[in-house]
């Protein structure tokens, strides 16, 4: 249980708040390369603060405020030129570093006044990395994007899945270091979406939690594992500050606002032996939905789409004076004691835990990876469609969120080489 100032000291992340402040120290993904092969402009809101997204007709991105600071005018509006964004209201225009570079009628009027060179637009850093768009809004100088692992692992197929959660960012964050929930929420409830009164899953027997360099680590044993099974070896990551690593995909918990989380899921999908070497032209991105149309209720079919009503059915803000924890919250406790650590840290103007500074350490950053060997060597065909996961991912289609849109399953279908509409 955490009293009212402590739940909303980890909560709150407006530009100068504490835990605001911590977060800016990270690179967010905000978007995906992808969403611009036919667009040029796109209106972000990330940590409260309302943004605009653009790509420049020269390829260079850029992340500005929303609102032009000649008269306010909407910047997601605007026109993109050569270098920068321009503003449609009176043509100001602006680079990627906040610079105004042109003021029409200023400069024909008054020249010599140099009136652009006293007007600039809030603009934060922005670089791509793993087919994603990354924004940086802290303190110079910034810190690496960080290169993890998968993103350096070859002959697969990615996709970008993106949703949008109508509650505050850290209840979605606490649920990366807890795996009790996978055995209800995921495993049992599925049973009962089936309309079955069981078999139930196998229950947690044991579970260990750890910290390493870039977060904390959860282990597992259930019924009918052993010790040397990978989830007790090897376990699942907290993926510090803000994602869930789980071997083949990551979880981004983005902070919107105080009430609202962007999930961001980068998902690795290796292909058949038979179809190496593979090469993937273009990482596709699409949105999830999170309610049903018709019902307006939340959509509980699919594993990501189930932490979602957990997450939303905590509050928008969840209530921390009222909570009850249990024997299997201890990740829970030391992902919020790390938290309120970080803040102390920051205060002394040190690098909170898991910033990247280190060109050389950035070229690959490792990863505790369960089934690394199946990821980074592969399965034949007929492996891949025997396995429990990867089979569910050929038969069903991406199995973890509603949505997926026919042409990144044809996509996918083309990678894996294989008719998968027709895999019984």
């Amino acid at each position: 249980m955490l009293d009212f100032a402590t739940n909303q000291l980890l909560t709150q992340t407006s530009a100068g708040t504490p835990m605001g402040d911590l977060l800016r120290r990270y690179w967010m993904p905000i978007a995906a390369v992808s969403e611009f092969d036919h667009r040029s402009i796109k209106p972000v809101r990330l940590l409260g603060e309302d943004l605009t997204l653009y790509k420049d007709l020269s390829g260079a991105y850029g992340l500005v405020d929303r609102h032009c600071p000649h008269r306010r005018a909407d910047m997601s509006y605007g026109f993109v030129e050569q270098c920068g964004l321009r503003c449609n209201y009176h043509g100001w225009l602006f680079d990627e570093a906040g610079r105004c570079t042109e003021q029409p009628y200023e400069e024909m009027e008054a020249p010599e006044a140099r009136f652009k060179d006293r007007v600039r637009i809030k603009a934060y850093p922005v670089q791509t990395l793993a087919g994603l768009i990354w924004a940086y809004l802290g303190p110079e100088p910034a810190p690496l994007v960080p290169n993890w692992e998968p993103f350096t692992w070859k002959n697969g197929f990615v996709q970008i899945v993106f949703a949008d959660i109508p509650c505050n960012w850290f209840q979605c964050q606490e649920n990366s270091v807890d795996p009790v929930h996978f055995e209800w929420m995921h495993m049992n409830w599925s049973v009962r979406l089936a309309d079955k009164l069981g078999p139930y899953s196998p229950r947690h027997l044991k579970l260990a939690f750890d910290e390493f360099d870039y977060g904390l680590v959860y282990r597992r044993i259930r019924e009918g594992m052993s010790e040397n099974d990978p989830m007790w070896k090897v376990g699942r990551v907290c993926l510090w500050p803000n994602a869930l690593f789980t071997g083949d995909h990551f979880e981004w918990r983005v902070p919107v606002d105080d009430h609202n989380t962007l999930s961001v899921t980068w998902a690795f999908s290796r292909v058949p032996k038979e179809r190496e070497p593979y090469a993937q032209e273009r990482i596709p991105a699409w949105h999830g939905p999170v309610r049903e149309a018709e019902s307006g209720r939340w959509i509980s079919s699919h594993v990501m789409n189930q932490d979602f009503v957990a997450w939303v059915g905590q509050g928008t803000v969840a209530d921390r004076t009222k909570e009850h924890l249990g024997a299997s919250d201890r990740g829970i406790i030391m992902l919020r004691k790390r938290f309120l650590s970080d803040l102390d840290v920051i205060s002394r103007g040190e690098d909170p835990k898991a910033t990247i500074r280190d060109p050389e350490l950035n070229r690959c950053l490792p990863l505790p990876i369960a089934e690394r060997k199946v990821l980074t060597e592969g399965l034949t065909r007929e492996q891949l469609l025997n396995h429990p996961i990867y089979g569910r991912q050929l038969s069903e289609g991406y199995p973890f969120q509603l949505g997926q849109p026919e042409e990144v399953r044809l996509a996918y279908e083309d990678a894996m080489g294989v008719p998968t509409h027709a895999v019984p």
